[in-house]
């Protein structure tokens, strides 16, 4: 905006000078072609002189040419006179003319300058009222964004802290489930130490047990005859049979697993087929406990033993027993714990 009232001061400026020079230029034409008078010619003024030899019809003429003259070079004289009257009046209109139109050109160009001048003061006070009012928008948008920015650093902070809280809580949490975690691992492992100690305990007792009811047994058979050691084997039975059937009990148990089916309450009844050298060559279910999962896992089991070694001793030192007791025998699955 002040680019454009300087161009229209120029122009002002620039037309001001035009106006004078074309004044300047008309008042030089107008006296260049002013008309070029001849000069007056001096009037004759004549004096009758009486000559002798002419006749007064004669001088009667020659006075009234001379008058006749006068006359008119009175006339042409006055008529100059009039024509340069006119003209010096004709050039003074111009030359007032002319001065009246430099007076209103600078009139003009005065006022055109001024014109121009109140614009640009005009321009410059828009221009200082824009200033000042992009000013006003500036700091508002500054302080807009400082303010956002006080909002977002703010939030940020919130936002922070809240996740430093969380993240707080989910360690103190994470550490109090770890230390539950270990704590019942560390009980699991105490218990099933326990567990195992005393099933070890259990099975050295009763392998102590069996050992010596086994070596009694056999003592008593071997220092009877056969009938008496026929008859001794048909009263001690029982405690051999429970002796071997710990055996049979141990080696089973060993290799059963619990099947995810398996509910307490549960009973599969196996028979199994061995031959005196502890082989085992058949188990087959004869009575279900309902449950194909749970019976199948009671025959994996016994087929897994594959044989027991314990009864080929019998065998050998007690045949009818072993063909007897042995031959087949039926065992009893419960998911709790194995029974005969």
């Amino acid at each position: 905006m002040r680019d454009s009232s300087s161009e229209r001061f120029t122009a002002s400026v620039i037309k001001a000078l035009g106006v004078h020079l074309l004044v300047i230029l008309l008042l030089f034409v107008s006296f260049s072609s002013a008309p070029q008078f001849e000069p007056a010619k001096p009037i004759v003024q004549a004096t009758l002189v009486q000559l002798n030899s002419k006749s007064p019809a004669t001088t009667q003429t020659d006075q009234r040419i001379a008058g006749e003259a006068e006359r008119t070079a009175a006339q042409r004289h006055e008529a100059e006179e009039l024509e340069r009257k006119q003209q010096e009046r004709q050039q003074e209109q111009e030359a007032a003319r002319a001065a009246e139109q430099q007076r209103q050109a600078e009139a003009t160009a005065q006022a055109e300058q001024q014109k121009a001048a109140q614009e640009q003061q005009a321009a410059e006070e828009r221009r200082q009222a824009e200033q000042v009012e992009r000013q006003k928008v500036e700091e508002a948008r500054r302080a807009d964004a400082a303010r956002k920015l006080a909002e977002e650093e703010a939030a940020k902070k919130k936002a922070a802290e809240e996740e430093a809280r969380r993240k707080a809580a989910e360690e103190a949490k994470r550490r109090e489930e770890d230390a539950r975690r270990r704590a019942a691992e560390e009980a699991k492992r105490k218990a099933e130490a326990d567990a195992k100690k005393a099933e070890a305990d259990r099975l050295a007792k009763l392998k102590r047990e069996q050992e010596e009811a086994r070596a009694k047994a056999l003592a008593d058979l071997l220092a009877e005859e056969t009938q008496y050691q026929r008859a001794q084997a048909d009263q001690i039975g029982d405690s051999v049979a429970a002796s071997y059937d710990d055996v049979i009990r141990r080696y089973v148990s060993e290799q059963w697993r619990r099947p995810p089916t398996a509910r307490n309450g549960m009973l599969v009844e196996v028979r199994i087929s061995m031959l005196p050298s502890g082989d085992i060559t058949d188990a087959v279910v004869v009575r279900s406990s309902g449950d194909a999962g749970f019976d199948q896992s009671a025959v994996q089991a016994v087929r897994n033993v594959g044989r027991i070694p314990e009864m080929q001793q019998l065998s050998r030192e007690n045949p009818a027993a072993f063909d007897r007791m042995y031959r087949q025998r039926n065992l009893r699955f419960k998911p709790e714990d194995l029974d005969f």
